[in-house]
């Protein structure tokens, strides 16, 4: 495509899976535009040579002035703003955008916006399943799955999209029918200057939003409001008016609405208090787009949670094994510590460590102390995690992921339970967070 070929010329920056989907979404509707990435072989080259030879494309160092060219560049959630070519761009006038906003802009039916530091793909793929299950056509995706662009369709009558903070800082205004931030906790201090600027980028999913669900536990999920925009909110504490959370009666747990209450706790396939708010979360969206309560509650009685968030791997000589490998920061840990912890009748052995993305792990110690027999320690910030949690339980430090499964059989005794949550990124061993679950998983079945 020739650079001259059109007045509007856009750049998608970033040749991954969102990349791709760009392409895809602007080759189809006669956009002239050109790629550019900072790596040398991004994942996606070969694709884009093979399906849009036409298409220029340059990888390396990003050209200030090759940027310059465009009106509008679309980032990769991957590249961080602050990028200097990208700042460099920006003053001399380019918009930068990116795939949500794109996405936005063209999705005819309504959108359930979900975000949050943990817990976010589990109450997205519960919200599909949900309203799939109430016979709506739905398209789940965003951040988890199918690239947003790669859904849009006609034929869409809802979108659940999980969005992370990446993707929220190029996407001016989403207007989703209802948006979530499930909780915030420190994540990404590598990217961001604090907590503050994390939060902000998080909260820009509220814009244009009709309906807004909040944690009532978590003052940091609560948006600016607008006067009498609906507002749905989930806790475990026990619910007042437009609300769900916790009631108790005769010994029993329930999950409840308001006044009323839906079905016992001990339901639930997923385990722990998190789980239980996770569960409540997804009420709490499809009730604002109307999805019905009898399709909800079936779904929340069959949906046995994801992959390598607090999954049940095996129990052996009365101990159960749980596969948390998603909790790649302290607030995802802290949710499966105190969670899990309050669920069982024994105590915790934790494996924990990797890449801390600079994250302040101090948060872990109280819970560690409360609910963990022992903690086994590897990866790069073992030390950092040592220091924070203090001498209040045995730490044990091992090299490889096979020893920390076999010091946990050792410690473990019947009732407890076996809990890989590292709080960490798993890049400083792994090739991902998933086979790091997946090679937990295998240590753990190959035990005696």
């Amino acid at each position: 495509m020739s650079l001259i070929a059109s007045d509007h010329f856009r750049i998608v920056v970033g040749l991954g899976k969102s990349g791709m989907s760009l392409v895809r979404f602007l080759a189809n509707r006669g956009v002239a535009f050109a790629v550019a990435d900072t790596r040398e072989q991004p994942p996606e080259l070969e694709t884009l040579r093979r399906d849009y030879p036409q298409v220029e494309v340059r990888c390396g160092d990003l050209d200030v002035e090759f940027l310059c060219r465009a009106d509008e560049l679309y980032v990769s959630p991957g590249l961080a703003l602050a990028t200097p070519a990208l700042q460099q761009a920006a003053a001399r006038g380019v918009k930068l955008s990116g795939d949500i906003e794109l996405f936005a802009r063209n999705a005819k039916a309504p959108i359930i916006a979900i975000s949050g530091s943990n817990a976010k793909s589990t109450v997205t793929t519960l919200v599909g399943e949900m309203a799939a299950a109430a016979g709506k056509r739905v398209a789940v995706g965003g951040n988890l799955g199918t690239p947003a662009l790669d859904l849009l369709s006609d034929d869409v009558e809802l979108y659940v999209m999980e969005l992370s903070s990446f993707q929220l800082e190029t996407t001016d205004q989403l207007n989703a029918e209802v948006a979530t931030v499930l909780n915030v906790s420190e994540d990404h201090m590598d990217r961001y200057s604090g907590l503050p600027a994390y939060h902000l980028a998080k909260h820009r999913i509220f814009r244009g939003a009709r309906q807004v669900v909040v944690n009532r536990q978590d003052a940091l999920s609560r948006p600016l409001l607008a006067e009498g925009q609906p507002v749905w909110t989930f806790g475990l504490n026990v619910p007042d008016f437009k609300a769900f959370g916790l009631r108790e009666e005769g010994g029993e747990k329930y999950l409840a609405f308001e006044f009323q209450n839906l079905m016992p706790v001990r339901e639930l396939k997923i385990r722990g208090s998190h789980n239980q708010s996770n569960a409540l979360a997804a009420l709490a969206l499809g009730h604002a787009v109307g999805l019905p309560m009898d399709a909800m509650l079936s779904s929340l009685r069959t949906f046995a949670g994801l992959a390598h968030r607090c999954q049940w791997v095996r129990e052996r000589n009365g101990v159960s094994w749980y596969d948390d490998s998603k909790a790649t920061n302290v607030g995802a840990a802290l949710a499966a510590i105190e969670g899990l912890g309050a669920d069982i009748d024994g105590k915790l052995v934790l494996i924990a460590g990797g890449d801390g993305k600079g994250a302040d792990f101090s948060a872990l110690r109280e819970p560690v102390a409360a609910h963990c027999r022992a903690v086994v320690l590897l990866g790069r910030d073992a030390e950092r995690l040592a220091e924070a949690l203090g001498d209040r339980v045995p730490l044990i430090r091992v090299k490889t992921l096979d020893e920390a499964v076999a010091q946990c059989a050792e410690q473990a005794q019947p009732g407890d339970a076996v809990l890989l949550s590292p709080a960490c990124a798993s890049l400083d061993m792994f090739k991902n967070f998933e086979e790091r679950g997946r090679l937990f998983a295998q240590a753990v079945g190959g035990l005696a």
